[in-house]
């Protein structure tokens, strides 16, 4: 399969958030303050109910005799203390900084980038599409995921501005890279069955709750940010160790109550 295959659904993702973007920066500039924290609390209520989706994944899943909130509880916790001694949020914050600096962005582009980059790269659809495109070519999946996320750029980009392109980046590297990995490893893993079936997988339902919980995170933040009171924000980046801990959880509770 070709490269230009296993990353088609990625840069249609990256094309969309791009032009999202510059819609949101264009409209942006025409509307009221006020209807633009109307837009940002619209976005937050739509994220939030994509989030509370994801976490039911939590309840179709356990680990031996652990139920699944329970695993992502922990997860999330040891996650949180790993994510802080690293300062990863402030590392995320630090490399906004150095791209609104070195392309002269201004307003909030910082936290633009931030809440961008997390939301559109966090959640089973970036997990998923991504394997399906690397093994197949299928890029169904990252389509739809495109078109949610244009959308999504265009509010974010209306009230934190440029900040919120550059989070294409971040689209690239990480779903790029997770299409190329699966073409390289994942078929081996999946031992000849469908991509599709990853969808009912104990692992992957466990990592769709744990980040549907951080999403969740995420409304809250962009909701505040609807308000003014982002001083108030959940710090969503501490929490990316969770979704790298979640499947070593299950796997752990599985041995020790199963």
């Amino acid at each position: 399969m070709s490269l230009l295959s296993q990353l088609s659904g990625t840069l249609v993702n990256v094309g969309a958030v791009l032009l999202g973007t510059l819609l949101g920066l264009a409209l942006g500039g025409r509307l009221p303050e006020r209807t633009q924290r109307t837009l940002l609390q619209t976005l937050s209520l739509v994220t939030l109910f994509i989030a509370l989706d994801m976490a039911g994944s939590l309840n179709r899943v356990t680990g031996g005799s652990v139920p699944g909130v329970l695993l992502a509880l922990l997860a999330l916790a040891v996650g949180v203390a790993i994510g802080e001694a690293l300062g990863i949020e402030e590392a995320l914050a630090r490399l906004g900084e150095t791209l609104r600096r070195r392309f002269r962005g201004g307003g909030r582009f910082t936290e633009g980038f931030v809440a961008a980059s997390l939301l559109f790269c966090v959640g089973p659809m970036t997990v998923i599409g991504g394997i399906q495109n690397g093994l197949t070519g299928d890029s169904a999946t990252y389509v739809l995921k495109s078109t949610l996320d244009g959308i999504a750029a265009l509010a974010l980009a209306g009230a934190y501005g440029i900040g919120v392109g550059f989070s294409a980046v971040s689209v690239l590297v990480v779903q790029g890279g997770i299409s190329l990995l699966a073409g390289s490893f994942a078929a081996g893993l999946l031992g000849g069955a469908s991509p599709e079936a990853l969808k009912t997988n104990a692992h992957v339902l466990l990592l769709t709750g744990t980040g549907g919980l951080m999403i969740a995170g995420i409304s809250w933040n962009l909701m505040l940010g609807g308000l003014g009171l982002e001083q108030h924000r959940v710090r969503v980046g501490s929490m990316l160790p969770a979704l790298l801990l979640a499947p070593l959880v299950l796997g752990l509770a599985s041995r020790l109550t199963g």
